[in-house]
């Protein structure tokens, strides 16, 4: 049924393992052989791991305020239309839906068929046709019930959440972590200021990407002015735990050198350090099963974004269509189609080149609206205020601009891509506007 509100059937439960199932992708098992190869320093890297968690936190702190005020689905569509004007939330749609979701999609089911691949020993189908397979069968059950795909996302995120930790439990015992303090180069001090550590921070932001999950489904959460805080700050600061603690267990693994060398598959390095060659088939089952939970959020939570710009602009009106009890159907098929050609068509590095600073700008921008709206609107209900503001808030837009800033002059070809898509988004507004019709947001429900 087009057009149709969606009704508030989600619990603080589902929306803190919404969190937690869109942060732990692939980025958290395939980055810190990158940084040990570029920064050197091995306390440098896991600060690099446990900064990027505290400002995924400031971030989910920010999010957690403007979100709360203006609880609904869509994310930083709706907050950058509210804050700022029309256009910039246009553009954070077109974002989520080629940056934020589809090409995440794409490429955490191409790896969930490689590390399925690795752990059966067995590819009886090509990688691509099973990613395909994935996102098609996921699809169905987000767009079918939102209670099922509610379910699914709780069970299968619990589970990944319980592999990951025995995993870091059995790497701290057989691991030996005086090579964090052996085998660094250079001091500390200057690898946490060095250049090289604001690049770094880019893909460990990919890493974290996710932390504000929830805020898409604002409009369908119970409560939300007490559970989307709550499911932000408990899904980032969990996450944030098991990265420390899975990155403490990789450089405890292995030699540096040997997990420099390893770049994107120092997990496996990690587990075959630890464990044996045995064990990177029981570590690759783990990923697999976690990526199948991360699919399904970014297929859950993605296209209420779309949904919330088809019901302003009278072009895509399209995208709100809806079954009885079910998801967003058009703009589930939309992004999962888009994911589908993604996924038969690129490789993995190739989608993962340029999200990270892409995404970086969006968040940025989004946190920095706590300021303007706080000065604009000071009268506006806000159940909840964002702990430790302007201090927190500051420090992330400042850091977001350093990392953005490093990767514009060490990246500039990713950075002139991210800069196209941003403005093919301008140009797709300048057609949309024409049917422009929002109401007030604070009206929606």
């Amino acid at each position: 049924m087009a057009g149709e509100r969606p009704v508030r059937r989600l619990g603080a439960t589902t929306a803190t393992l919404l969190v937690v199932a869109s942060m732990v992708g692939t980025g958290v098992f395939t980055t810190t052989g990158y940084l040990v190869r570029d920064i050197g320093n091995l306390p440098a890297v896991l600060f690099a791991w446990l900064l990027g968690g505290v400002l995924a936190l400031f971030g989910a702190l920010a999010y957690g305020e403007l979100v709360a005020a203006l609880p609904h689905n869509g994310g930083e569509y709706q907050l950058l239309t509210r804050i700022y004007h029309p256009s910039f939330g246009f553009v954070a749609a077109w974002v989520s839906l080629v940056v934020g979701f589809s090409a995440p999609v794409a490429a955490s089911a191409i790896a969930f068929a490689d590390y399925l691949n690795a752990a059966t020993g067995v590819e009886t189908v090509s990688s691509s046709t099973q990613a395909v397979a994935l996102i098609v069968a996921l699809t169905a059950v987000h767009a079918a019930r939102v209670t099922w795909g509610g379910g699914f996302q709780n069970v299968f995120t619990a589970g990944k959440v319980l592999l990951i930790a025995a995993f870091i439990v059995g790497g701290l015992i057989a691991g030996d972590l005086g090579r964090v303090g052996r085998e660094s180069t250079g001091s500390f001090g200057d690898a946490i200021l060095s250049f090289e550590l604001a690049v770094g921070l880019i893909f460990v932001s990919f890493a974290y990407t996710g932390w504000n999950a929830a805020t898409y489904v604002a409009g369908e959460l119970r409560r939300p002015e007490r559970t989307l805080p709550l499911a932000l700050l408990v899904g980032t600061t969990l996450v944030t735990a098991l990265y420390v603690g899975l990155n403490v267990v990789f450089l405890a693994a292995a030699p540096a050198e040997t997990l420099a060398a390893a770049e994107e598959r120092v997990s496996h390095a990690a587990a075959v350090g630890l464990f044996g060659e045995g064990a990177a088939s029981v570590l690759s089952a783990i990923i697999a099963v976690g990526l199948v939970s991360t699919v399904g959020a970014l297929v859950m939570t993605g296209p209420r974004v779309y949904e919330a710009a088809g019901r302003d602009y009278a072009a895509l009106r399209f995208l709100t269509l809806r079954r009885e009890g079910g998801g967003p159907v058009v703009a589930m098929l939309l992004q999962s189609g888009i994911s589908v050609v993604m996924a038969l068509t690129a490789t993995f590095d190739e989608l993962l080149t340029y999200i990270g600073v892409t995404l970086s700008l969006a968040a940025g921008l989004t946190v920095a609206g706590v300021f303007v709206l706080r000065r604009r609107e000071p009268d506006l209900p806000r159940p909840y205020r964002t702990w430790g503001h302007p201090v927190t808030s500051a420090v992330f837009v400042l850091l977001m601009a350093w990392m953005v800033g490093a990767t514009v002059v060490s990246r500039p070809t990713v950075s002139l891509v991210s800069a196209g898509t941003i403005a093919a988004g301008f140009l797709l507004y300048l057609f949309a506007r024409k049917g422009y019709s929002a109401a007030d947001t604070t009206a929606r429900s």
